[in-house]
Formats: C-alpha cells, structure tokens, sequence
C-alpha cells in the first residue's frame, strides 16, 4: 500500500454526481443550498469523496469537456441566492431563469438570460462593492492575483461577443493572438464586457471556495476532471499557440486529436481537439501544465485526468482529412513529463483515467509514474475470466467505478444488454439480477479496490433516461438533474444503509466511525 498516494491509503467510496445535475430554482444546479445537502448526505452516509465533471465555461454542445479555459469557472453555477442578499439583483431579475428544481437543464434559455442578469449584477457592484468584498474579498486583488489567466480569458470573451460568437481563427488578423496590450486598446464597452467576465470569475471562485471549505469540513474530498486535450476555440490555445500544432500566422490545425478504428466504433472517432507540441512545452519543463494542474487544486483535493493514454502515444489526424481511419500513432512525451509533475506536486493528488483498449506500455507508465488507474464494472462481464475489471482480477491501485459519467446507468446497462452478459452479471455474484445498480454496489464495495466511486443515478436505481452523456450523440446530453424529492430520498432511505455498506466493507471514514458510535 505504501507504493499508493496517500489520499488514496485507506479503503473508502465516493459518489459521481457533476454539478448541473444539482437540483436548483435557477434553471440548472449550482453552488448552493443543494450543494450543501447532496454533501450532508456523503457525510452521513459514509461516503469520503465527491466526484464531479470539470467545472469550466462550456460552448456550443454544452459540454464541461469543451470549454473555453482550463482555468475559469463555469458561471452558470454560481448561485444567485447571495447575490439577492447582497442587494446586487432583484428577485424580479430572476424570474427568466426559474424553473422546476429538478427538471433538465434548458441551456438555451441560460445562454439568452443569464448574462443580461449577471451584467445588471455587474452594474450595481461596481457602484456599490463594499458589501460584496467584505464577504467575498477584494475584487482587484482576485484579479491581479490571477492576472496570467484573467486577462487572456476575459479579453477572449470580450471579443469572441465582438465577432459574434466566431471562433478566434476567424476574427480579424489583428485580433487572432493574444497580447499583453490587447486590454490598454479596449473601448469602455469593451472593458465594461473584459470586467463583467471577471467579476463571474470573482464570484465563482468564492463561493466554490466557501463549498470545498464546506465539504472537507464534513470530511468529505472533491475529486474534479480534467480533460487532457483544451478545446479548439478556447482562450488556452488563443494565448499559447505556439503550444499546441497551430499555424501560428494561419490559426488553422495541422493534427486533431481523436482514436483510431476499434471493436466499438468501426470509424473511429474524430474528436478535433488540437494536439500538443510537446517539443515546445519541453523547453520550459513544461510549466503550462504545471499551471495548469495547479489551478485545479485550487478547485479540487484530486483531479482525475482524462484519456491517460495520450501521455505515452496518441492518435494524430491530419486535418484535412476529417477521418480519423487516416490518422497514425505519435510518441507522446512520458516518463520525462511526469518526472517533472512528480517534482512539483510530490504527493500527486492525480488519478488516471486509463480505460478502452489500453496496452501494456501504457500501464506501465501510469504505474511508473505512481498514479492509479481506473476500473469499470459495466465493463467485466463479457464472459472472459481474464477481464481485468472483474473483481478477483483487481489490484489495490485501481479506483472501481460501477459505471461514469459516459456509460448508461447500471440498470440501464444491465436492461439493455443481451442475455449472455445479464447472464454472466447473475452467475458471478451469484443474484437473481432484480436489483441490479444494488447489487453491484454491495459487490464493488466488497472488492479490494481503495475507492470505489458510484454515480448517483444508480443509488436511485434509475434507468436509462437518468444518463448523463452518450458519446457520439450530439444532442440530448448533460441535461439530467437530481430532483429534490430524489436527495430527499436518497437522505431519508438510504444513508443508513450506505453506512452499513460501508462498515461491513471497511470503507467507513474514521471520523465518521467515531461520531456514530458516539451517538450510539
């Protein structure tokens, strides 16, 4: 066990849950009441972890795996509740946004509404700060504290609303790279839009701030995401070209990311994200992932890193192909880039995303550089006794996960498959199958995995309109949300048995052992 970090030393279990997902009267979830009682429920229910999707500013398609900086909150999460109490918005303003708590996300109406509302909010703060900053701190100072990438991302979105929503390639010539004198050019309504985006930024991180000091108060830990690749029209790569396989005076990619051909997907898939140069990012040993790592533990107790592989090889596309069948392996920068992250975060908060058609030099970098790696159970039962998700072919450094936030949820997946794999679900953990997202929590919690990560469709046993994502579809995702009838339920008919779960398996926090039995 001594090979593992330590966050991850002890046996313990966490729910998935991102937090749009969240109930909320504003439209979608955010950072508030409800934030606060989903992590009441970890707490009282023996859970140890959070985990969430990444939290930045998501575009067109919604996705919080294609935002618009590695770096920036996603607003729309902030809760307006506050604001309300700090006299910067009227309940009136607020009307356009209210919704059903618990119904799913209509990200067209935030996108139409929820920026006029915020500039109102912006407006009276900038005339009255006094009550804000005394709960939230000095504006100036978060901003000149976070200056390397405020000012790229807010002038970023100062322009992109110029240009109409255009992606940067596509603005003015003048305009498609970031410079330091960019802001001293700006006109007042420029730099009316450069500060309304770095007030959302000052507000955001506050309060998550306020909800991380929250939870680890409960003893509860966040584990975050973050996506190895940045997306294409996104403020990293409008700053940083030179980082990534740009023409520089074009703006065009030359490579995109994606994966080759497989047993899943006969095309493989075109993802379009551009790739690293990591020959450049060599040259300072790599100091833009290390900020960027960073500004995640600023957010996270653990980031999760999404598509492992791509450190030791990756899937290079041209791009002019649009066909990811014509891409071709690339040797990524390994041992040499997590030598250097080893260096500067030595107790490596960081967990590896490590699944689909993995090989073996790939692992062998994961273990080399001391992270673990991932396991799914949806994945275990396709009848071959070798498959190294079934339980007794698991080591300690996997984290077990019933399913994520891109698989059905269990009993979605288990309605859904054919009969030799339910069949083979049945047999092995010897059930009848009528019971299946329990059934195979008691089963992970069993097994000897240090943390086994359940999402929380399947606490609810919900089916298949519960997914979250399905990759490949377009339209209809990252749209479900907890209903507050359904944390209700979670709070008054489950926490006790999770408890139990979680005792009998050892993965009861010490800290919560020693309340129960003081209450006892």
């Amino acid at each position: 066990m001594n090979n593992l970090p330590s966050w991850l030393r002890s046996r313990s279990s966490g729910v998935l849950l991102h937090l749009t997902s969240l109930p909320g009267k504003y439209g979608v979830g955010n950072i508030g009441l409800y934030s606060r009682q989903f992590i009441d429920f970890l707490n009282e229910s023996g859970f140890r972890f959070w985990q969430t999707c990444p939290l930045g500013p998501t575009g067109y398609g919604d996705s919080p795996y294609q935002v618009f900086s590695s770096f920036a909150g996603n607003p729309y999460l902030i809760d307006w509740d506050p604001l309300l109490e700090l006299n910067l918005i009227d309940e009136h303003d607020l009307v356009p946004l209210l919704s059903d708590p618990g119904s799913i996300i209509d990200y067209g109406n935030l996108y139409n509404h929820f920026f006029v509302i915020a500039a109102s909010a912006y407006s009276k703060f900038k005339n009255s700060k006094s009550r804000c900053e005394d709960r939230y701190g000095s504006f100036s100072q978060f901003v000149d504290g976070n200056r390397d990438w405020i000012y790229p991302y807010c002038s970023y979105q100062t322009l992109k609303k110029d240009f109409d929503d255009l992606p940067w390639w596509e603005w003015k010539q003048d305009f498609r790279r970031y410079s330091s004198d960019i802001v001293s050019s700006f006109s007042e309504p420029q730099m009316d839009v450069f500060n309304l985006h770095a007030f959302l930024q000052y507000i955001f991180y506050a309060q998550w701030s306020e909800l991380r000091s929250y939870a680890n108060q409960k003893n509860i830990k966040i584990i975050g995401d973050l996506p190895i690749y940045v997306a294409p029209d996104s403020a990293d790569t409008w700053q940083n070209p030179s980082l990534f396989e740009i023409n520089t005076e074009s703006g065009h990619f030359s490579h995109v990311a994606g994966v080759p051909p497989d047993y899943f997907n006969e095309d493989g898939q075109y993802w379009g994200n551009p790739l690293y140069n990591w020959s450049e990012h060599k040259k300072d040993g790599y100091d833009w992932w290390k900020q960027r790592l960073h500004a995640q533990l600023v957010l996270f107790d653990i980031v999760r890193i999404d598509h492992f592989r791509g450190f030791h090889d990756f899937w290079s596309i041209p791009v002019e192909t649009q066909n990811a069948k014509f891409g071709e392996w690339k040797i990524g920068p390994g041992n040499e880039f997590w030598d250097a992250i080893k260096i500067e975060f030595p107790t490596l908060p960081f967990l590896a995303e490590d699944l689909g058609l993995i090989t073996n030099e790939v692992r062998d970098l994961r273990v080399s550089a001391g992270l673990p790696g991932m396991a799914v159970l949806q994945f275990a039962f396709d009848g071959d006794p070798e498959n190294l998700y079934l339980p007794h072919n698991l080591t300690p450094d996997l984290v077990l996960y019933t399913g994520t936030h891109d698989n059905d949820t269990t009993c979605g997946w288990y309605h859904s498959s054919d009969e030799e794999t339910q069949g083979n679900f049945r047999t092995y953990f010897n059930i009848p199958g009528e019971q299946p997202s329990w059934d195979m929590l008691r089963m992970a919690y069993r097994t000897t995995a240090q943390l086994v990560v359940i999402p929380v469709q399947d606490l609810l046993s919900l089916g298949s309109d519960a997914r979250l994502n399905e990759p490949g579809h377009p339209f209809g995702n990252w749209v479900w949300r907890l209903s507050p009838w359904q944390l209700d339920q979670l709070i008054e008919n489950c926490s006790n048995y999770l408890k139990d779960q979680a005792k009998l398996s050892g993965r009861l926090p010490k800290k919560v052992v020693a309340s129960s039995e003081n209450h006892l």
